[in-house]
């Protein structure tokens, strides 16, 4: 997921809610900061690319490798100034994401959930919808108004297979629907309407990603 655009017009520069110029009080921090001695960034893949278009696999060995994916993962996104990505935006076919998200309140989140299943919405909490802007690193330079719920919750497993559950407001909650979205098959894009797409993928279209980016065949 791309970070927040400033407004909801064209103009779209960004705020850097987390890197930017430091907070007049400390910013809280959920979660651990990765190791950025390990990994290595990968190019995003973009709309279009068929792993973006289908459900991915459900993670079942918890070894080596998957610790060194999910270190390749923080990396990129890292790389790519974002605050979350899934596994299949490197073009890797496994229900994997990572997270560096604020949500409104200024809390830092940082993280990782495998095999992220949604929650319900509560049905004893008030439906709450943020007609928020959305971007997402695999549809480059491109921003929508996208409603979606102000609260959100995953379950899932860690590295280690240890069962998780994150949950979320504001900005946070949009970071951890879009990216379980994601390893469903699902782009944000895909939840606007045709005109919305449209001007969406003219956006991407007309501008430059500022990372590496796979080109598609």
């Amino acid at each position: 997921m791309a970070e927040q655009a400033e407004q909801h017009g064209h103009d779209h520069d960004h705020e850097h809610d987390v890197e930017g110029a430091a907070p007049e009080t400390p910013v809280k921090v959920m979660g651990e900061e990765p190791d950025l001695t390990k990994g290595t960034a990968r190019p995003i893949t973009v709309v279009g690319n068929p792993v973006l278009h289908r459900e991915v696999k459900t993670v079942t060995a918890f070894d080596g490798e998957l610790s060194a994916l999910i270190d390749d993962m923080f990396q990129s996104m890292y790389a790519a100034e974002g605050v979350g990505l899934a596994a299949n935006q490197i073009g890797v076919d496994l229900k994997v994401f990572v997270y560096d998200c604020p949500d409104d309140e200024g809390v830092r989140h940082i993280g990782h959930v495998i095999n992220p299943v949604l929650e319900e919405y509560p049905a004893d909490r008030r439906r709450v919808l943020d007609d928020g802007n959305e971007g997402c690193l695999s549809v480059p330079t491109a921003y929508a108004e996208l409603p979606r719920p102000d609260y959100a919750a995953v379950t899932g497993v860690d590295k280690d297979g240890k069962p998780i559950r994150v949950e979320g407001t504001g900005f946070f909650a949009r970071c951890l629907q879009h990216e379980t979205d994601h390893l469903y098959g699902t782009l944000y894009i895909d939840k606007l309407s045709k005109r919305d797409r449209k001007d969406a993928l003219r956006q991407m279209a007309e501008g430059t990603a500022r990372y590496a980016t796979v080109p598609n065949e």
